[in-house]
């Protein structure tokens, strides 16, 4: 965790390829670090996030589930930029809620 919080890439590959004995969950988790080393140690080094994206791309999953499917694709994008609030949903017209 330090070598994260300090952005120490030397110390935390050093880490991820050492040979200590460790349980199998942690052994299968370093594999898979040392397969994507490079993003890792990209990952602990830049300020980078792609949370933005990922919060993006889950929200138009949720507006597919809720939706069981869009009779075609405009109005899937039109349901996407509402909810983006990039479109405003009409307002009801004023002449005829005045009486």
């Amino acid at each position: 965790i330090q070598a994260i919080e300090t952005n120490n890439t030397q110390e935390l590959k050093s880490l991820i390829t050492s040979k200590d004995s460790i349980g199998t969950l942690m052994h299968k988790t370093l594999l898979t670090f040392k397969y994507n080393l490079k993003a890792v140690l990209n990952g602990a080094a830049l300020p980078y996030s792609n949370g933005c994206l990922e919060g993006f791309n889950r929200k138009i999953k949720q507006i597919e589930r809720t939706a069981f499917g869009y009779s075609n694709f405009i109005n899937l994008l039109t349901r996407i930029r509402l909810e983006e609030n990039q479109y405003k949903e009409k307002e009801p017209n004023s002449l005829l809620m005045t009486a």
